[in-house]
């Protein structure tokens, strides 16, 4: 999310069972081989084919095969359930092929996403992916909107770029362009995001008493609905997801976009702060699927090529 602190501000999967088949065949391999020096060899071999970063990772994580990800999956195309209750999306099919390179599972766990640095902190997760912005504050563990430091920060392996979007009901704008015509109406936001902190930094600029009224939801689609039903006049979300609803919430017939995206910046995959190994390994993983189009493959697929990077960077957020 786009460009703050709490920016989801800031937008799973069908190759996961790749990435699980060559966990299998790992371990596989490494159970049958024969106990003497050439099938140990074998089968070491094997596996640094079928995953050729595997020993990147901490010994734990390579250990266990499974990379737990705390992500807030109600964020439609970057994270969701669909219809048969799969989750689907870009970054579950980003997660997957990042699996595949490192010989892990990576397992997507719901949660909040004003939780999911908390819930890093505490080892309840091993990465947070969703849809987050990397930013200098949330490097350094500040709180955006006081200026306080609430944590220690996290590090970021940035896989995606997206700016902020506002929308509105289809054929409803009400002359809505930019920022400051929300002066007076009211907005539909998911808490802790990106357009929640430029929703109260715009209203602080409003003249006249004309605040901006800021609804926040705990998700996304929460906040749709509210919009949808004629309880915000607009509503926001970083572009991808903003896109993503224009184009199927109705059959297309409920939203549309209006002005041009804003506050642009990476999303990146969240780790705790001191876990340099983790990070390299990522970034590693993230590099080789970009090189082999295996990355490319799934942005294209979601239609989101706009947002495409060509290089894992590292806290590479202002």
């Amino acid at each position: 999310m786009t460009a703050s602190t709490t920016r989801r501000t800031t937008a799973k999967s069908r190759i996961a069972a790749v990435g699980a088949i060559a966990v299998a065949g790992t371990m596989l391999l490494t159970a049958c081989g024969d106990q003497t020096d050439s099938g140990t060899k074998s089968s070491e071999t094997s596996a640094t084919k079928d995953a050729p970063l595997a020993d990147l990772l901490p010994k734990d994580i390579k250990d266990k095969g499974v990379v737990k990800v705390g992500s807030d999956i109600a964020y439609p195309p970057v994270e969701f359930k669909d219809k048969s209750g799969k989750i689907v999306g870009i970054d579950p099919d980003l997660g997957a092929a990042l699996g595949k390179q490192l010989g892990v599972t990576f397992q997507f766990e719901n949660g909040t996403f004003d939780t999911l640095i908390t819930g890093l902190r505490s080892k309840r997760y091993d990465l947070a992916m969703s849809a987050m912005t990397d930013t200098k504050d949330r490097q350094t563990g500040v709180d955006s909107e006081t200026g306080k430091k609430v944590g220690e920060g996290v590090d970021f392996v940035d896989y995606f770029t997206a700016g902020v979007s506002i929308y509105t009901k289809k054929g409803d704008t009400q002359s809505i362009s930019t920022w400051a015509d929300l002066c007076g109406k009211k907005i539909a936001v998911q808490r802790g995001t990106v357009s929640h902190d430029l929703a109260k930094t715009e209203t602080k600029k409003c003249e006249g008493g004309k605040k901006i009224a800021i609804e926040a939801f705990d998700t996304d689609l929460e906040a749709q609905t509210r919009l949808r039903g004629g309880g915000a006049d607009a509503g926001s979300s970083d572009f991808p997801v903003a896109a993503y609803a224009v184009k199927t919430s109705g059959g297309g017939k409920d939203f549309e976009i209006v002005g041009d995206q804003v506050e642009a910046a990476p999303y990146g995959i969240a780790v705790a702060k001191g876990n340099d190994k983790l990070t390299k390994a990522v970034q590693a993983a993230l590099d080789a699927i970009i090189k082999n189009g295996e990355y490319g493959k799934i942005i294209s697929k979601w239609g989101v090529e706009a947002g495409a990077v060509t290089e894992a960077k590292i806290n590479g957020g202002s």
